[in-house]
């Protein structure tokens, strides 16, 4: 009797549930609530580090200048240690090197527009004015007050906002003392860069715990090597534009033609978008100087030639240097673009080659977790000072000895 009244009780207890009402939610919807809060996380912690930015990007502007500066000049300072010269004298060669081209940029823009600029302007006018009397004659329901002074509220507002527009097209410093202390970081970044790039990096990874160096050091490799070839390439680039709209503008007898390739090859650093913006410039000038038609050919010769880079350059050679789709330049260019202004649109491409090649490493694991890279320069570093010690010891003795 008692056997049988413990078996019907054991029989009437109700399970023991779990009171959690997440058990009662779909697994879908677990999941997606799993994945939106960490993702919301990852979001506020990336604008968080772009407001950071924002807030110093008088520093850090010029000192991603530098570093896209110092992945263009490393290879002449590399080639001097190669055949056994100092390492400064490879940094002064270098830094000669880019104080001449860019010395020789800007002469060509001075000198060429110094003569033509003039010219240019009241030649600009004298075609605006004849655009009104088009218009009035031609009965188009505008007379030409109405547009002059239309144009002349659009420069007006546009000087009164002339702030918000630098400070959001550039996003960098607008005040002299902040232009030249820009300069100044920039130079004095370049050369440390590459006078001690190498002891520069170890340092900022000896930060990291010691598992973390490898993988860290083999990323940072690889990112900096896409960085290398994208500004490689895009000299490359930015050269085959301004030859193309140059000569371009030579064969149509457009005015000007240097002052327009060097513009067409600057402007080039930022892709796609750079080289239509100068080219423009030249179908304006085709159209002041020579009238509608040469600057139709002049508009022609300038898609024709973005059309090459954006259809052969940049999938064939910029695609294969840097490993990222035409399509992911677009997208990282307009977003750029749209976060940072021109600065963005400049630094986009090697940023989003540096962190694909970034990724590709650390997703393949293409390090040996066997060594420590910041360990390993270390006894290097110490090694070579002993032994520079040495020889300066010996040297100290020997004059001692011709002395005596």
């Amino acid at each position: 009797m008692e056997e049988h009244q413990s078996e019907s009780d054991a029989v009437e207890t109700p399970p023991v549930t779990v009171d959690n009402a997440a058990h009662e939610l779909p697994l879908g919807v677990r999941v997606a609530a799993a994945w939106s809060w960490r993702l919301t996380m990852i979001g506020l912690a990336f604008a968080g580090f772009l407001w950071l930015i924002v807030q110093v990007r008088i520093i850090v502007i010029p000192l991603l200048i530098a570093i896209l500066l110092t992945a263009l000049l490393a290879p002449i300072v590399q080639w001097f240690e190669r055949q056994g010269a100092p390492r400064w004298l490879g940094v002064i060669t270098a830094l000669a090197v880019f104080a001449a081209s860019v010395w020789i940029l800007v002469t060509l823009i001075i000198t060429q527009l110094r003569s033509g600029f003039e010219d240019l302007a009241k030649r600009s006018e004298d075609v605006w004015w004849d655009l009104l009397h088009w218009i009035e004659d031609n009965q188009l329901g505008l007379t030409a007050d109405q547009v002059d002074s239309f144009v002349a509220q659009i420069m007006k507002t546009i000087e009164g906002h002339q702030g918000e527009i630098w400070n959001g097209a550039l996003g960098v410093a607008t005040t002299a003392g902040q232009v030249v202390a820009g300069l100044l970081l920039t130079l004095f970044s370049l050369i440390f860069m590459l006078i001690d790039g190498k002891r520069i990096w170890f340092w900022v990874v000896g930060f990291l715990p010691a598992k973390a160096h490898a993988p860290v050091d083999a990323a940072g490799r690889a990112g900096w090597v896409s960085v290398g070839q994208y500004v490689r390439v895009q000299i490359f680039v930015a050269f085959v534009d301004a030859v193309g709209i140059g000569v371009g503008a030579a064969l149509l007898g457009v005015p000007l033609p240097i002052p327009i390739a060097v513009l067409v090859f600057l402007g080039s650093f930022i892709p796609f978008l750079g080289a239509i913006t100068t080219g423009t410039l030249a179908a304006f000038i085709a159209l002041v100087y020579n009238g509608p038609i040469n600057a139709l050919m002049m508009l022609g010769v300038v898609i024709l030639v973005n059309q090459i880079e954006g259809h052969v350059l940049q999938p064939l050679v910029m695609g294969s240097a840097v490993r990222v789709h035409p399509l992911g330049v677009v997208l990282a260019v307009s977003t750029g673009a749209l976060v940072a202004g021109i600065p963005g649109a400049l630094f986009a491409v090697p940023l989003a080659a540096s962190a694909n090649s970034i990724v590709n490493t650390i997703v393949r694991k293409e390090w040996d977790a066997s060594t420590n890279p910041v360990a390993v320069y270390h006894r290097r570093e110490k090694i070579s000072n002993e032994a520079r010690h040495r020889a300066r010891n010996v040297s100290r003795l020997r004059r001692k000895e011709g002395h005596s």
